[in-house]
């Protein structure tokens, strides 16, 4: 069972007599001072979920507590838990605790109503902030080795992208024909990145915390993964310090597997235009035939996944998603 039972991590004080401690911009100081606390204890677990033979696609997503709008039309689309012949989809959504100050008790209350509802909500006693994103990861991976022996592929995702399911599947049985099952970990591949120096941006990592270009990594709006290798993950993850970006820190992870995530055109974590007016944003044929695309708010989801499963939706052509 999980086994983080207490919240009892204190700072690391050495570190504050350290000079690039005393360098580090401050934003930084909380994230690094607390970076060894990795295992949290559960506030909603749902064991369960895995158990009770196999589980043929797993969908994580990440969310906050107050983006309640969007896990329902999560639930009503791309999210919904269904059998596709035969093979059966869960969902997940992974959660930290409001912040404090938030109305944390109510905000509280209301998860825990959801969760009595839908019974898919997995949540952690660490704040819902930015840099804690990496906590999710980790404590996911965890949660995934312990309780889930029989999931076969894992669909990582954030609450503002939409997935064309059937797609998905498609990519699953293409790599299973394949035989190239075991290391898949496949989505939008950033390459040859490097850390962000403007201090006003989100993504913003100054050079006393990481001076290096990053390894391959995946856009955090959606990749798949195989259960053979989210194990492998785990295990590795457990030797690389936390990093406050979360999907550099899973290229971190895979790096040190020696392995390097491959990229699929059907993946548009940036979206599929720069122009916001441009037509293909709101082409039903155009999402009909990709796996992902972010980023939607929940009322977008809502329509583009009626018109594109709509029966008298013609397309011109079938592309493969191969």
């Amino acid at each position: 069972s999980w086994d983080a039972q207490i919240l009892n991590c204190s700072e690391d004080a050495s570190l504050r007599s350290q000079g690039w401690f005393q360098r580090l911009d401050p934003r930084f100081h909380q994230f690094v001072l607390y970076r060894h606390c990795r295992y949290f204890p559960m506030l909603l677990n749902h064991p369960e979920k895995c158990a009770g033979g196999e589980v043929h696609l797993l969908m994580v997503v990440k969310s906050v507590i107050e983006q309640h709008d969007r896990r329902e039309a999560v639930r009503k689309t791309w999210g919904k838990e269904r059998a596709v012949e035969g093979r059966k989809i869960t969902t997940l959504f992974l959660l930290g605790s409001p912040a404090s100050g938030k109305d944390a008790k109510n905000l509280q209350k209301l998860i825990e109503y959801e969760d009595r509802l839908y019974g898919d909500i997995l949540q952690w006693d660490f704040m819902d902030t930015f840099f804690n994103l990496t906590l999710k990861e980790v404590n996911f991976l965890k949660w995934f080795d312990l309780y889930c022996p029989g999931v076969r592929f894992v669909f990582k995702g954030d609450d503002d992208v939409f997935v064309n399911t059937n797609n998905l599947l498609d990519l699953i049985d293409f790599r299973v024909e394949a035989r190239r099952e075991a290391d898949t970990m496949v989505g939008d591949t950033i390459l040859k990145a490097i850390p962000i120096r403007n201090r006003q941006s989100k993504y913003y990592i100054p050079r006393e915390l990481y001076d290096k270009p990053y390894p391959p990594y995946v856009g955090g709006g959606g990749f798949l993964m195989s259960s053979q290798l989210a194990r492998r993950l785990f295990v590795a993850s457990e030797d690389v310090e936390l990093y406050p970006i979360d999907d550099v820190f899973l290229g971190m992870c895979l790096e040190k597997l020696r392995l390097a995530p491959e990229t699929h055109p059907g993946f548009r974590t940036f979206g599929i235009t720069k122009h916001k007016v441009s037509p293909m944003n709101s082409e039903p044929c155009f999402f009909k035939q990709l796996i992902l695309v972010h980023k939607l708010g929940a009322e977008e989801l809502l329509r583009m996944w009626s018109v594109v499963h709509r029966e008298d939706l013609v397309c011109a052509k079938k592309t493969s998603i191969h």
